[in-house]
């Protein structure tokens, strides 16, 4: 009897990874309002961009809605949340005139973006806001002012374009979760367009994103594929599989469980180093189980690249502070067991 040989892969392991403080503190206050206020709880949007999360919640008595009318009323003395991207002015005020009882997970790095947005436009700035159109924070950041007094800028090219009314007189702001690098570039060709542009008063782009993209530009290089686990519609971890690329991966893709890894692509003859990454909305838990299935078909080492450590906590409202959660709640808060 012959034992089947494996063949070897080393897996480098990006530290840090997968969920950030915003992440966690916007789970936790899900977790602990279904604790406190029992099922159901209303989560207005995906509380975070992770479908295993977002079903995890779901089997705990979380419903999801897009809009505050699809709240049936004889449910209105139930919490809403409202999610860690942030929303517009206009969705707290909606559900005031409701009379919804809701919880704002909006994540505090996210919440100083809209501060800084606000202050620009308080001393007679027009803001400039680089980002996604359609993403969710960047509809909440240009919905805490009024209609006109913000404008998106997405690529070098928009800047390259824009065409203000007073060039003296702007002042910008960044989503949190872009690519430091192409944000680095957009914001070249502002400062050289418009000179007296002012900067917020401090980085817009969260320590969670740059962290991440600072792991996988030191794990990148000489990888045969990188890997990232992360939702299609996280913007953080789409991120990430395009610094990858330019790090000097040969190829690079995201992937939301185990059973969408790219068997074709990765075999024992030509496969020998993979990076393995997570965006800041992804559990450890999967990226476990990732780990798991490439160790049925090789022999794994697993190589940490770690560039930073993280200690960043963000505490929940003071109304949810009397909860309890159970070590089964806050594995699932931290991204290591299911719902």
């Amino acid at each position: 009897m012959t034992t089947e040989v494996k063949p070897p892969l080393t897996i480098r392991l990006c530290g840090p990874r997968g969920f950030c403080a915003g992440v966690d503190r916007a789970i936790q206050i899900v977790v602990l309002a279904l604790k406190k206020y029992g099922a159901p709880v209303y989560v207005r949007h995906e509380i975070v961009h992770n479908r295993y999360v977002v079903e995890g919640l779901q089997s705990r008595g979380a419903v999801f809605v897009e809009e505050l009318d699809e709240i049936p009323a004889e449910h209105h003395e139930q919490p809403v949340i409202f999610s860690a991207h942030g929303v517009p002015k206009s969705v707290p005020a909606d559900a005031v005139a409701r009379n919804l009882f809701f919880l704002d997970a909006t994540c505090p790095l996210v919440s100083k973006v809209h501060k800084q947005a606000m202050r620009h436009q308080r001393l007679g700035r027009h803001v400039i806001l680089i980002g996604h159109a359609g993403h969710p924070e960047v509809i909440g950041t240009m919905g805490q002012l009024p209609d006109g007094a913000v404008s998106l800028v997405e690529t070098v090219e928009d800047a390259r374009n824009y065409a203000p009314a007073d060039p003296d007189n702007l002042g910008f702001v960044t989503q949190t979760t872009l690519s430091v690098e192409d944000t680095a570039g957009i914001i070249e060709v502002l400062q050289a367009r418009f000179p007296n542009m002012t900067a917020p008063a401090a980085e817009s782009i969260c320590y969670a994103t740059t962290n991440r993209q600072e792991a996988v530009k030191a794990a990148a290089p000489g990888c045969d594929f990188f890997l990232v686990v992360g939702a299609p519609n996280s913007s953080n971890s789409r991120r990430l599989v395009e610094v990858a690329s330019r790090a000097g991966a040969q190829r690079s893709r995201l992937v939301q469980r185990a059973a969408e890894l790219p068997w074709d692509d990765i075999d024992g003859e030509t496969t020998r180093i993979i990076g393995l990454s997570a965006g800041a909305s992804a559990p450890e838990i999967i990226v476990d189980e990732i780990i798991d299935a490439f160790g049925e078909k090789f022999d794994v080492s697993v190589e940490l690249a770690e560039t930073a450590v993280e200690d960043e906590n963000f505490p929940v409202m003071r109304d949810l502070r009397d909860a309890e959660l159970t070590v089964a709640d806050m594995a699932f808060v931290n991204g290591h067991a299911g719902g």
